[in-house]
């Protein structure tokens, strides 16, 4: 069965982070694009030694599509996107307008991109 999503949806998983970075970023694309899906380590994981990573999917064709703005990180957040080409860099623009974006890496395949960057307060 072919999902009529797969162009539209990206795949957001962030690290390096605490645990309200995390939530300040995906509150942004939340009011921009639907909200599809989200995972995130238990309450006690941020204390717990190794690396924590927050993952949440988005339709970039849905949602309430608002204006954001800038708003505050204690520390930087690396972020990979991963998805159709068009929705990947939609979201790319929209993390633009409210943190300053260090792109790291890009890896493209023959459908799907995947983005790797460095996000931070402005």
């Amino acid at each position: 069965m072919y999902d009529m999503h797969i162009d539209t949806d990206v795949t957001v998983q962030l690290s390096d982070c605490s645990r309200e970075d995390a939530q300040v970023v995906f509150d942004v694309l939340d009011h921009v694009y639907e909200l599809e899906d989200m995972t995130a380590p238990g309450p006690r994981a941020g204390t717990a030694p190794g690396v924590n990573v927050w993952t949440a999917t988005f339709d970039t064709a849905a949602g309430r599509h608002e204006e954001t703005s800038h708003v505050p990180l204690t520390g930087m957040v690396g972020a990979v996107l991963t998805g159709g080409y068009h929705a990947v860099d939609e979201v790319e623009k929209t993390l633009a307008t409210s943190f300053d974006i260090q792109s790291l890496q890009s890896v493209s395949g023959d459908q799907e991109t995947e983005a790797r960057l460095l996000l931070a307060s402005r």
